[in-house]
């Protein structure tokens, strides 16, 4: 996907998957830490339902949509975080190991090894579109 959008421009956006049946709408983008560039969307995927995290990469930009090249069911049966908090590594690595995607080249995503289980709790992280 482009890395020079702005984040902000996707919340909104409808999203599709491979075959073209509507996943849901993006509610969130979510940024990587080391770099700031958009990683994962959460897609509301229901009036009543939940949102599903997808991967911004493989993902592409076509017209006003986005599209994830992946099968709606395997969308809608990704883990479950909630919306609005920071996705720790292992939630990172749990998404990635779904997904069946190779890690970045940064390799693992880990945790800082200074902080405890309870600051890592409270770290609310960068959303997309939240002032700092």
């Amino acid at each position: 996907m482009e890395t020079d959008i702005d984040p902000r421009s996707l919340i909104g956006r409808k999203a599709f998957d491979r075959a073209g049946h509507k996943i849901g709408t993006v509610d969130e983008v979510y940024l990587d830490d080391a770099t700031g560039v958009p990683e994962w969307a959460a897609v509301r995927t229901g009036l009543f339902s939940r949102d599903a995290f997808v991967p911004l990469e493989p993902s592409t930009l076509e017209k006003d949509t986005l599209r994830v090249p992946f099968e709606r069911s395997l969308i809608k049966d990704a883990p479950d975080f909630g919306v609005g908090r920071h996705l720790s590594p292992e939630q990172e690595l749990q998404l990635y190991h779904h997904y069946g995607l190779e890690l970045p080249a940064a390799g693992r995503p880990e945790a800082p090894a200074s902080r405890s289980d309870k600051d890592r709790e409270r770290d609310f992280g960068k959303v997309a579109g939240q002032d700092e």
